[in-house]
């Protein structure tokens, strides 16, 4: 072998390390600059739709510990889902097309917009595949538009990835320390649970309520019932409508109230909380609901983990933790309601399934079961519902005999 051979074997052994080292380099680079590729980012956007009736307290609240302003979308619309419905393919739900139609309206508004990815809690704690597609829906639906999208992934049962993290290595992105991400994190949890005990306590101090005037009512049926016995024969009877002082000459009937004292109604609306607490979604069914004289329980807002804890009673398979939730509910109010409204967003998989479990297997309540659509009509909406009221008040007047 040459002395020119031997340095040219040499160049070419000494180029492989080199050439690593370069990829390495550059791939180390690449890293540490992916780490904080969202520091430039100052104002987020947030839509209005799907988990923000969930999680919007713990979002918003992380990204200003951060030192963000939040831009939450508007109140939902005809307009906003018109919009949404025009790039979304047929298949999309109906608050799917909702919510791209909210991504849409903060394009411009801000910076960037935060689109998580929930896979699931833990095992039997899942969530729709529409919260796990969502990044890539909201990607390839504005692929020619200037959207930059902030995101996250939550899986502890494949990715072995939980909240707390995954919040923590975003907050590292937006160039904070991890402690800084961290006591971030913190706060927002800290607020979110917040929210929700407050929403809890709440409807538990409207049940007691409740409760205690049902009893009161009750109470009082029996001198009702001896002042109808003892009344003179020219009185009405019991569920005949009393006559009011005559107007213009004429004698009106008494409304109900008027005639006697009636227990309140109370009615469970189970229903996910985007169609819980968006009136464009649920076509203003609690409105209906309220207007009939009803107070309204809602499922959602019961202690998420007592709900939750109290849905593998129900039953040990069910794959989601938001119906997991919302069943959970059912069970723990059954005994506190008069009537339990389902209200479904069309065409939902996972409620398909939940409620038609729900109405086969919760014995002792009427049970209403409703699909909204985009549909801009109510008046068959407000029929079903006035039938359902009449049932319920029937039923406490003991109308139905119960075996």
């Amino acid at each position: 072998m040459t002395q020119t051979d031997s340095s040219a074997d040499s160049q070419m052994l000494l180029a492989v390390p080199t050439k690593a080292a370069r990829k390495a380099a550059a791939s180390t680079v690449a890293a540490l600059l992916s780490r904080t590729d969202c520091a430039d980012i100052v104002r987020v956007g947030i839509p209005r739709a799907l988990l923000y009736y969930r999680y919007g307290v713990l979002w918003t609240t992380f990204f200003e510990q951060l030192g963000r302003e939040v831009v939450v979308s508007d109140i939902s619309d005809k307009d906003t889902f018109d919009a949404g419905e025009r790039i979304s393919v047929d298949e999309c739900c109906l608050a799917s097309k909702l919510y791209l139609g909210h991504v849409q309206s903060l394009i411009g508004a801000c910076d960037a917009v935060f689109v998580p990815s929930l896979a699931n809690k833990g095992h039997r704690k899942g969530f729709c595949t529409k919260y796990q597609s969502l990044p890539d829906l909201v990607a390839n639906t504005f692929y020619d538009r200037e959207l930059r999208i902030v995101s996250l992934l939550v899986n502890e049962t494949e990715e072995k990835i939980d909240e707390k993290s995954a919040f923590i290595a975003l907050g590292q992105r937006f160039g904070v320390s991890a402690a800084d991400a961290k006591r971030a994190y913190r706060a927002a949890f800290s607020a979110q649970q917040r929210a929700d005990r407050v929403a809890a306590r709440a409807q538990e101090r409207l049940m007691a309520r409740l409760d205690q005037e049902r009893k009161h009512a009750q109470d009082q049926k029996p001198d009702r019932d001896r002042t109808v016995e003892q009344a003179p024969a020219s009185a009405p009877r019991s569920g005949a409508p009393s006559m009011e002082p005559p107007i213009d000459g004429q004698l009106v009937a008494a409304r109900p109230s008027q005639v006697r004292h009636e227990a309140p109604l109370a009615i469970l609306l189970v229903a996910h909380p985007y169609v819980a607490h968006d009136p464009f979604v649920n076509g203003g069914v609690v409105d209906v609901l309220e207007s009939m004289g009803a107070s309204v329980l809602y499922a959602d807002q019961t202690d998420h983990g007592k709900a939750l804890h109290e849905s593998f009673e129900f039953s040990e398979t069910l794959p989601w933790i938001v119906n997991r939730e919302l069943v959970g509910s059912v069970t723990l109010l059954h005994a506190h309601v008069d009537g339990i409204v389902l209200v479904s967003a069309f065409p939902c998989g996972p409620d398909s399934m939940t409620n038609d479990a729900v109405a086969r297997c919760i014995q002792g309540k009427p049970i209403l079961s409703l699909i909204v659509d985009a549909q801009s009509g109510t008046a068959g909406l407000e029929t079903r519902i006035e039938s359902f009221i009449d049932i319920l008040r029937y039923q406490q007047r003991g109308g139905y005999l119960h075996g």
